[in-house]
């Protein structure tokens, strides 16, 4: 497992090339108070041999003093460097330590469990690719695990490994571990994780950290260290959205003019047309500058320099795109916010916004809600305090070029910044919308002044003909999570007992009613909308209405109840992980996303929030399509729906 290699002693040179050309993972461990985070750390710090000596001594002469272990060699303290860390035997900030191994370069944050430190715990999340969220055997799955799991999902952390730990105090049983690993999926089931791998271990005993255990042969998976050294990671990178934000113009002399920054996502080559934003003047790449000379093509996270053909006006804070393909460019937009002061998050108060490289002041015009990270509810509040969770409307002074956080981290994420301290009170990451109010139909005025029609037959008459009540049901999921099959399934079994039933499927409206729109998030919302009105007139008449939508965001679901009447309005999510619905797409819409043709597909390039407080889960990925649709059934029978 060591980085330990035999061209140290015969050419370092080599060496030294081969480990730089190592793929690097960061991850972070994260985990209820005493899950055992820096002990697990510190044993793969142990393991890997990146230890000195005199550091390893020092260690051991501390765990006498400090440790947990009853006086002998406790691996946290290499993590744990703080004197209140150790006095206390927790962690309080962001430990970052530094290991490499025949095959990777790793970069661990070990964050700290307890709730007051939330705001250390999302610092170190935001510039990860996997999470390790440790679970204690004793105790199972914790609020604390909650809250961290509800951030990682949060912070678009998509490789999620569930190490439950401390397998040895529950004499490594089994059945324990399946216990933790059903009770954790079904509370994940919420959550946007669509890669989760479970491990049992024993972290101070090292069981199942490099080598498998002889104590577990129940377990038939990979070790911790396996996983982390072959989970991929590449096709997470963003390279079709290709954006540099602009962060120094190099005009060393009157033949160079030169745009520095660090490529956020994409890729670009020499020759490639690109548009300037806010300006929108265009150009063409003439050369691709870095350290080490001329590129012909270079992609993210380089940094380097871009030459353009023609003079235009191009300064810090601009961003360079494609043309052909655009991020939103406004000076509003919704985020979930993350505070991080002491003082209060004060709505309507001035505050500077530094999105990538460009600082713009703006205020927090409205805070819509607080979401508590313990039970993901949702809160009505005036202001958020340290470490609490929002989602806000931003009002910027001037635009801004951004996208979704879900599909482009780097340009979806900012901070707020005190203008009198200077100092740091937030982190935001903004929703993969334009604006769900902006350029839509929901609130349209000129409807309001016409007439409803009121019908000859009651709601009650209607409901003694069908011998049923009418309701719409909303299955909402990823593309290809099966949706559609559910929806004719259920309709199906209800038509053979005599309902009044009809389907509503997002492809069929498309082809119809809703055949002017395209798949932008606006006419998303707007597809949605019809739909809520088509399912309105539906139950109006008596029938209930299976709709079959992804809907991929909670606000336009919210609206969509409103619309249809919340107290007829059932949401069941399908909640079938996205690599499942790859594996079981045979339309090609996710290949088709992962190639750039489409632009904004739920799971892929576009964000997909999860119903908060679904009516119904329907996992697809474990139960079968007339499973689930037996299950929507059995619903409306408890709800009283069906006579």
């Amino acid at each position: 497992m060591s980085h330990q290699s035999d061209l140290i002693a015969t050419d370092i040179d080599a060496y030294l090339q081969q480990h730089e050309n190592k793929e690097l993972l960061r991850f972070l461990t994260c985990g209820s108070v005493d899950d055992g985070k820096s002990t697990l750390i510190g044993m793969l710090l142990y393991e890997s041999k990146m230890i000195y000596e005199d550091q390893l001594a020092a260690v051991q002469a501390a765990s006498a003093t400090h440790g947990t272990t009853g006086g002998g060699f406790d691996p946290a303290l290499l993590t744990d460097g703080l004197k209140a860390e150790r006095e206390q035997g927790i962690t309080i900030d962001v430990a970052y330590r530094y290991f490499s191994t025949a095959k990777r370069k790793f970069i661990i944050a070990d964050c700290p469990g307890h709730e007051q430190y939330t705001r250390n715990m999302a610092t170190g999340a935001s510039t990860c690719d996997l999470a390790i969220i440790l679970v204690d055997a004793r105790h199972g799955v914790m609020t604390q695990t909650r809250r961290h799991s509800f951030i990682v999902s949060l912070l678009g952390i998509k490789h999620v490994l569930i190490a439950v730990n401390k397998m040895d105090l529950v004499d490594y049983s089994e059945e324990r571990f399946e216990e933790i690993k059903r009770d954790y999926r079904e509370f994940a089931t919420r959550l946007e994780m669509p890669d989760q791998h479970f491990v049992p271990i024993s972290a101070l005993k090292g069981e199942n950290l490099i080598a498998h255990s002889e104590k577990m042969p129940w377990y038939e998976g990979s070790t911790l260290m396996h996983h982390l050294e072959n989970v991929h990671i590449a096709s997470d990178r963003n390279l079709i959205d290709f954006r540099l934000p602009v962060q120094y113009v190099n005009r060393p002399n009157l033949d160079f003019r030169g745009f520095c920054g660090t490529i956020a996502s994409g890729k670009v080559r020499k020759g490639d047309e690109v548009l300037a934003l806010p300006s929108k003047r265009r150009s063409k790449v003439k050369s691709i500058v870095t350290f080490d000379g001329e590129l012909d093509e270079a992609f993210a996270p380089l940094a380097v320099t871009l030459t353009l053909e023609d003079e235009i006006d191009v300064s810090r804070g601009d961003m360079l795109v494609r043309p052909d393909n655009l991020p939103s460019v406004a000076d509003k937009f919704e985020a979930t916010v993350v505070w991080m002061s002491d003082d209060p998050l004060t709505p309507g108060k001035e505050y500077l916004i530094k999105h990538a490289s460009k600082v713009a002041p703006g205020r927090i015009s409205t805070l819509r809600y607080r979401i508590d990270v313990n039970t993901l509810h949702r809160a009505d509040t005036p202001t958020l305090a340290l470490n609490e969770i929002g989602r806000c409307h931003i009002k910027l002074n001037q635009p801004i070029a951004f996208d979704g956080y879900r599909s482009n981290r780097s340009t979806g994420a900012f901070i707020l910044i005190d203008r009198v301290t200077n100092v740091t009170v937030g982190a935001g990451m903004i929703l993969d919308r334009a604006s769900v109010d902006a350029s839509d139909h929901w609130d349209d005025e000129a409807a309001d002044s016409l007439q409803e029609r009121e019908s000859n037959v009651t709601a009650q008459q209607r409901e003694a003909r069908y011998g049923q009540k009418p309701a719409t049901v909303l299955l909402t999921g990823l593309t290809a999570a099966g949706k559609t099959p559910i929806a004719n399934a259920v309709e199906r079994k209800l038509f053979d007992r005599g309902r009044a039933v009809a389907v509503l499927d997002g492809q069929s409206l498309r082809r119809g009613v809703s055949r002017d729109l395209g798949f932008s998030i606006d006419d998303r919302s707007e597809n949605v909308r019809r739909a809520a009105e088509v399912a309105k007139l539906f139950n109006d008449a008596g029938v209930i209405v299976i709709a079959a939508f992804t809907a991929p965001f909670e606000a336009v679901r919210q609206r969509a109840a409103d619309v249809v009447g919340r107290e007829r309005f059932i949401v069941a999510h399908v909640s079938a992980p996205a690599d499942w619905c790859r594996a079981h797409d045979t339309e090609g819409a996710y290949a088709k996303a992962d190639a750039g043709e489409i632009a904004s597909l739920p799971g892929v390039n576009a964000e997909y929030e999860p119903p908060a407080e679904p009516d119904l889960v329907l996992p697809t990925h474990e139960l079968s399509f007339d499973e689930c649709a037996n299950r929507v059934v059995k619903m409306l029978e408890e709800r009283g729906l069906l006579g």
